[in-house]
């Protein structure tokens, strides 16, 4: 039946051109070697390259598995050191990243639509050893394309969570036979191998999470070390927030205010007490803001300002952050300086649902966290941390903002959370070099 999904895929390729135009507007890094989308590469094919060096295909769809290649591939360039790399990505803030990790001899592209043609060509271009998908990218045509020409395609760090088993379990037929083709898959958790055994998957190893291997930069986290002790007031920061998180974050500040007013009112004022909404209302907190995606930066800014709140971005900063309501990360890659600059953060991404965001890198940092309801996306390292008390869960915004108020209130609860944190994250780490072992088997193996 793969032939069905095919068809839709060719079909659907003048829609593809028109969303890569769309988001070119905003990103102009989704214009660059739009061909390389439909398998059409420029250049001379690493294939006929006269370098003898192996050539190893590394996936990185997004900005966060990128950063987690670039975890892995230390590990893989100690394994394999004569390897060349081929890396491939599907959004624009991947490849940017994904372009600092490359060495001579390596080579960086677009993975092509899932199209039989398009793959073939992508194949035929580069041919490469043995190819390795991070997370959860699994596409049916690529997969019975590596399986017929006998190249060997790993899943590594992979997550299945309980959404995704159901929508792969509907579309049984064409889910099932793309995981039973792999040549190895190694799963974050138990619970993750549990759900891709189901779909066939095989399952050859529970490594844990590579991110947790993450070495923040140190300079970054020291620059933003300095700049927290210079500030007079706590900083609490609203790590990676996603469409209509800020408008949640504003809608409960607002109400925190309304409280706060409220009690002044109906109390004497020598009587009032020092509760978390009054604290938190009355301006003793420094926000800073970081939207997950750099296309949100200005709409973000606009959005602040329209409720009233005075910004200072980043991009215009020079020896330290300038006063105002609040800063805004606009910047790609300098999550350390935002994490050392925070006393404790607000994990976007869970507070509307869309499963949250990586919380690992947090915790490296030592900067703990405040989880909203959604985290479905990281399921166990969100359930690890609230066991470690490195994060803590809440129900809603107005509530994180309540235990926010809480933690920066009580100097020696906020340093135990900040120690459980780094703590978290030291006690799981490993996952890279048993990943990279594993890679060097198969890779072994296939060469008998």
């Amino acid at each position: 039946m793969r032939w069905l999904y095919s068809a839709l895929a060719w079909a659907a390729q003048p829609l593809l051109r028109r969303k890569l135009r769309r988001r070119a507007r905003a990103e102009p890094g989704y214009a660059h070697a739009v061909g390389e989308r439909f398998g059409h590469y420029q250049g001379r094919a690493p294939a006929a390259d006269p370098d003898p060096r192996p050539l190893l295909w590394l996936h990185a769809v997004s900005l966060g598995e990128t950063r987690a290649a670039a975890i892995l591939l230390q590990a893989l360039r100690a394994q394999w050191p004569d390897m060349r790399l081929l890396l491939t990505h599907g959004t624009a803030t991947g490849r940017a990243e994904g372009a600092k990790l490359l060495q001579p001899g390596d080579v960086q592209a677009w993975l092509p639509w899932d199209t039989p043609g398009a793959v073939r060509r992508f194949l035929r271009h580069f041919r490469p050893q043995i190819g390795v998908l991070l997370e959860t990218e699994v596409w049916p045509n690529l997969i019975a394309a590596c399986h017929a020409q006998g190249l060997p395609l790993v899943l590594a760090n992979a997550r299945l969570n309980e959404r995704s088993l159901r929508q792969a379990q509907r579309l049984g037929w064409l889910a099932r036979p793309a995981y039973r083709r792999l040549a190895a898959v190694w799963a974050q958790t138990e619970a993750d191998a549990a759900r891709l055994r189901l779909l066939g998957a095989p399952v050859q190893g529970v490594f844990g999470n590579i991110k947790f291997d993450v070495q923040p930069d140190s300079a970054q986290l020291a620059q933003g070390r300095r700049w927290r002790a210079q500030q007079p007031r706590p900083v609490l920061l609203l790590a990676s927030t996603r469409e209509g998180e800020e408008a949640l974050w504003l809608q409960a500040l607002e109400k925190k205010r309304q409280e706060a007013l409220a009690r002044k009112a109906s109390v004497a004022p020598d009587s009032i007490a020092n509760s978390s909404a009054d604290w938190i209302a009355g301006g003793a907190v420094q926000w800073l803001l970081v939207p997950r995606h750099p296309q949100r930066f200005d709409e973000v800014a606009a959005l602040l300002q329209a409720a009233g709140l005075s910004v200072s971005r980043r991009s215009q900063w020079g020896d330290a952050p300038a006063p105002a309501d609040v800063w805004l990360g606009d910047s790609l890659g300098e999550m350390p300086l935002y994490y050392g600059l925070a006393d404790a953060a607000l994990l976007g991404g869970s507070f509307a649902p869309l499963g949250g965001q990586n919380l690992i890198e947090a915790a490296a940092c030592a900067c703990p966290l405040l989880l909203g309801p959604h985290t479905f996306n990281f399921a166990q390292a969100a359930e690890d941390a609230c066991a470690a008390c490195a994060a803590q869960r809440v129900a809603d915004m107005g509530a994180a903002l309540e235990a926010a108020a809480r933690w920066l209130y009580n100097a020696a609860a906020l340093a135990q959370a900040r120690q459980a944190a780094q703590s978290f994250a030291q006690a799981h780490r490993g996952a890279a070099q048993a990943t990279a072992r594993a890679v060097a088997a198969v890779l072994r193996q296939n060469d008998r």
